[in-house]
């Protein structure tokens, strides 16, 4: 399913940004989806995942993220208040449809490109 991401930008610390993920094509309702981030440098990592079971969070960024989806726009959400210049990263949205350990990359089937974070001090 193909996936578009999209609204991130420059943010202060402390302050907040709402990325959304739009799906085309097959609804979003039939995949768990997550998000994932890359910061230069370094692995990229998992940040949170929604789908048909409760949604899981790294710890990182618990009480400060919340992802939640639109089932009629197909759109899935992320979120992000108190922003952190750690934060700063390029942020991946992902939809799976097989079970598995949804915090692994490897278990994710589609990939939207990627949306650009930033969190200046």
């Amino acid at each position: 399913v193909p996936l578009q991401a999209c609204g991130g930008g420059l943010a202060q610390a402390g302050g907040s940004l709402r990325l959304s993920c739009a799906a085309s094509g097959r609804t979003i309702n039939n995949y768990i989806t997550g998000w994932f981030r890359q910061a230069p440098g370094k692995e990229r990592e998992f940040v949170a995942f929604i789908g048909w079971i409760p949604g899981n969070y790294r710890n990182s960024v618990k009480g400060r993220f919340t992802i939640s989806r639109d089932n009629a726009k197909n759109t899935v959400y992320l979120q992000m208040n108190s922003l952190k210049p750690e934060d700063t990263a390029v942020y991946y949205c992902a939809a799976a449809v097989r079970p598995g350990n949804y915090v692994v990359r490897s278990v994710y089937d589609y990939w939207g490109q990627g949306t650009q974070v930033t969190v200046s001090s």
